[in-house]
């Protein structure tokens, strides 16, 4: 039996999401700009010349740019050695878990419940928090990205003790706390412990942050972060899989996504390790398996931080380390390169962009399939692995 790989490019959307403006993104188009920028010299830093992505192009990536938003990227010349889409989501939302339930055949069957900007999360929280990690005060209680808050708060954090909590426009609760002063094991047991309340609100996922350092050398998160998210409410393609007696096997931060619930094994690390791990899996994953892998830095470190430059550069390190991932895969693996939503690093704010994500396939013949649904994208790999598709989807193949 053949083996499905469903790899999620966070964040690494193409625009034309014909919905955009609803959510104060229309124009929005996370590869198109980068590589403009990179074309017209406005993304030099620690690289030169038009963005080089050579695999993902001939898989189609240019033509699943302006299939989905009209546009041409510069320095992108279109597929020759695969299938490519443009897929269009219908959940109420642009974040993790409404990109990846609805991609594993799941549309979010509710609307998530996000923070106000102002007195953001309210006195009966914070005195939860305060009452759960024992301490007299929480620090942040705003909106904000996660590495500036810990510029800003870190050190009162690591003399008072108490944690920094802030979220986005996603729906999230976030927790931010020194690994050592604080307690990395505290810190995940009082996520672990506010996150049934916060999923009763549906708010969709309580982050703890975890960050080291001092205040003379500043401070940085760490790679054990963990995501506490709500149950998806109904089977979904990891389900699909698992129940037919198959393995799945998830790369990055899929295990926290769907709650474990249809993973067989979980391999965590930063993005360079998650590449090793996705290669290692292509040469021993048994016939018949599930790999869902997740690439975070895209959206953590480029996207929300508006470092167009530093996308770039991600953008073409994943590229280059396609070859030795493709050098284990098996004749008859299918391959689907994709994403769960934009951030686009030209766009305002700090947050998520609505867009369309490229479909990209590895492993099923060459051609445009053309605009497609996020939930199509479970329907082909169930269908691939011979399994019953339980979603709205429909095989692109």
């Amino acid at each position: 039996m053949a083996r499905a790989f469903l790899v999620v490019l966070d964040s690494v959307g193409c625009g034309g999401a014909p919905d955009a403006a609803q959510f104060g993104d229309e124009g929005a188009n996370t590869l198109l700009h980068i590589a403009q920028a990179c074309a017209e010299g406005h993304a030099e830093e620690g690289r030169s010349g038009p963005l080089k992505l050579p695999n993902l192009d001939a898989l189609g990536l240019a033509d699943a740019i302006t299939l989905a938003s009209g546009k041409k990227a510069p320095g992108l010349t279109g597929g020759r050695e695969g299938r490519w889409a443009a897929a269009t989501e219908v959940s109420i939302g642009k974040d993790t878990p409404s990109g990846h339930w609805e991609l594993s055949g799941l549309p979010v069957p509710w609307d998530w419940h996000y923070f106000p900007e102002e007195n953001t999360f309210g006195d009966d929280l914070l005195k939860l928090v305060c009452k759960s990690a024992q301490v007299s005060g929480t620090l942040g209680n705003c909106h904000a990205s996660g590495t500036a808050i810990i510029e800003k708060h870190g050190a009162e954090h690591v003399k008072t003790g108490w944690p920094i909590c802030y979220t986005s426009a996603d729906s999230v609760f976030q927790i931010a706390a020194h690994e050592e002063s604080f307690g990395l094991q505290k810190l995940l047991d009082l996520c672990e412990t506010l996150a049934p309340i916060l999923h009763e609100m549906k708010v969709g996922r309580v982050i703890a942050r975890p960050f080291v350092g001092t205040v003379a050398d500043g401070f940085t998160r760490t790679t054990n972060r963990k995501d506490y998210a709500i149950l998806p409410p109904a089977p979904a393609l990891c389900d699909w899989v698992q129940s037919a007696g198959r393995k799945v096997y998830a790369v990055g931060k899929i295990g926290d996504i769907f709650s474990m619930r249809g993973i067989d094994e979980v391999r965590k690390g930063a993005d360079e390790k998650l590449m090793q791990h996705l290669a290692d899996y292509a040469a021993s994953a048994e016939d018949g398996s599930l790999i869902f892998a997740n690439f975070v830095e895209f959206d953590s470190l480029y996207g929300h931080r508006r470092d167009v430059s530093g996308y770039a550069r991600a953008l073409e390190w994943f590229d280059s380390a396609l070859p030795a991932f493709y050098a284990n895969l098996k004749e008859d693996d299918l391959v689907i390169f994709t994403a769960d939503h934009g951030n686009d690093p030209t766009w305002h704010g700090t947050d998520h962009t609505r867009e369309r994500v490229p479909v990209l396939i590895k492993g099923a013949g060459t051609g445009e399939i053309g605009i497609c649904q996020f939930t199509d994208v479970a329907a082909t790999i169930a269908a691939h692995l011979d399994v019953p598709s339980q979603g709205p989807g429909k095989n692109l193949l």
